[in-house]
């Protein structure tokens, strides 16, 4: 794929749509996004083949943390969207439109910092081992472990207020 072959492209692209795809499910409410999520960092794996980092010979933590990056895009791009919608002027008896209130783990996760959040999705979410997730992002061991820390500490944080709540 590095050397130009579209084929591999597509090999690549049928080996791990699937997983990429559960995984913007997860980040993103609406399944057309999703898809879009996947669409776009299949895009930039072709458009940036020649410096993606692999691990172990394989895309696949460089697709799942473009992915998160695509679906926090989208996302930012739909409040904007409601936001505008939320602001026009509605017709005699009509009501606008109300966005869902997310709440729970999903809400917590997206409410971390980009940083963060890449790794715990790479090391909590899809199982790599912390060396592979610092090779992934291309930071050091040490920063993926304080990440993870504080990302961990930040959600149980967070859970823990959301139990407190429904005493």
């Amino acid at each position: 794929m590095r050397a130009g072959d579209e084929a591999a492209l597509g090999a690549l692209f049928d080996r791990h749509e699937a997983r990429l795809f559960r995984h913007a499910r997860r980040l993103l409410t609406s399944r057309e996004d999703a898809k879009d999520a996947v669409t776009i960092a299949f895009f930039e794996l072709w458009r940036k083949r020649a410096v993606v980092r692999l691990v172990d010979g394989s895309p696949l933590p460089w697709l799942l943390n473009t992915v998160s990056n695509s679906a926090r895009n989208l996302e930012r791009s739909g409040r904007r969207y409601r936001a505008l919608i939320g602001r026009t002027p509605v017709a005699e008896g009509g009501r606008a439109p109300v966005a869902s209130d997310e709440s729970g783990v999903l809400a917590a996760l997206k409410r971390l910092p980009a940083r963060e959040q890449s790794v715990i999705v790479l090391t909590v979410l899809e199982g790599y081992p912390e060396r592979a997730t610092a090779e992934a992002l291309g930071i050091p061991i040490g920063t993926v472990k304080s990440r993870l820390a504080r990302a961990k500490a930040k959600l149980r944080e967070e859970m823990t207020a959301m139990e407190a709540s429904w005493a």
